[in-house]
């Protein structure tokens, strides 16, 4: 039996107390006796078992390292040829062992949302500097007494994409991208007029016939003197 041994969790410093109950037997000839005392070699690989499961474990979820070390030891195992081993094991948490926990798992909450936010903010500022209208707005705002010095940024942005969206998969995400670099592309109405038309046929071609009406409608030129629906 192991009583009251101390074993590492996922965070080294943290620790389960941990209590195995186990059973082993020999099970060569009878006769041959010189193995010495079995428990030894059999507490050893309990304990290396239980070890090894453990530190892959939080002492915050004690249930699942629970479960986990006992589908284990309950298996009857062969520490040398032989000698065949199980156990059952209880955990138990110590006072301080949770709150240390605990306050890791806290600092470790703020360190991700620090992180997600900061990485947020980028994202924002890549799709503003992708994007020159948007990075024109945004130069003048934060250097106003820089404007000519908006050209020297413009190339040094040459080719920064987009930011692409988590959720995109490869191809969708390539669609997006390239659709949102040609409409930045189309400075004048003739050029947008074209693109639409380009567009249409594409969907007529393809079948979609609702999306057909749609692009066609939301950019229809409005009757001279009319106001836009």
């Amino acid at each position: 039996m192991l009583s009251d041994e101390r074993m590492a969790s996922r965070i080294a410093s943290v620790r389960f107390t941990v209590r195995i109950t186990g059973s082993w037997q020999w099970t060569t000839h009878p006769g041959d006796t010189d193995q010495g005392d079995l428990a030894m070699p059999a507490r050893a690989h309990l304990r290396r078992q239980a070890a090894g499961i453990l530190c892959r474990h939080s002492v915050l979820d004690i249930a699942a390292a629970h479960d986990a070390i006992n589908s284990t030891l309950t298996q009857r195992g062969c520490p040398m040829p032989g000698l065949e081993v199980s156990g059952m094991a209880e955990l138990s948490v110590a006072a301080a062992d949770r709150a240390l926990a605990e306050e890791h798992a806290r600092r470790q909450q703020a360190a991700d949302l620090e992180h997600g936010e900061e990485l947020h903010r980028l994202a924002q500022l890549q799709r503003v500097l992708a994007d020159p209208d948007l990075r024109r707005v945004w130069w003048m705002a934060q250097f106003p007494d820089r404007f000519d010095d908006l050209g020297d940024l413009a190339q040094a942005l040459k080719g920064l994409p987009a930011p692409q969206e988590a959720q995109d998969d490869d191809l969708r995400g390539d669609i997006r991208r390239f659709t949102d670099d040609l409409v930045t592309t189309l400075h004048t109405p003739q050029q947008r007029e074209v693109f639409v038309q380009a567009l249409v046929q594409t969907l007529t071609v393809l079948g979609h016939h609702d999306l057909t009406t749609a692009a066609a409608l939301r950019h229809r030129p409005h009757d001279p003197g009319s106001t836009p629906a």
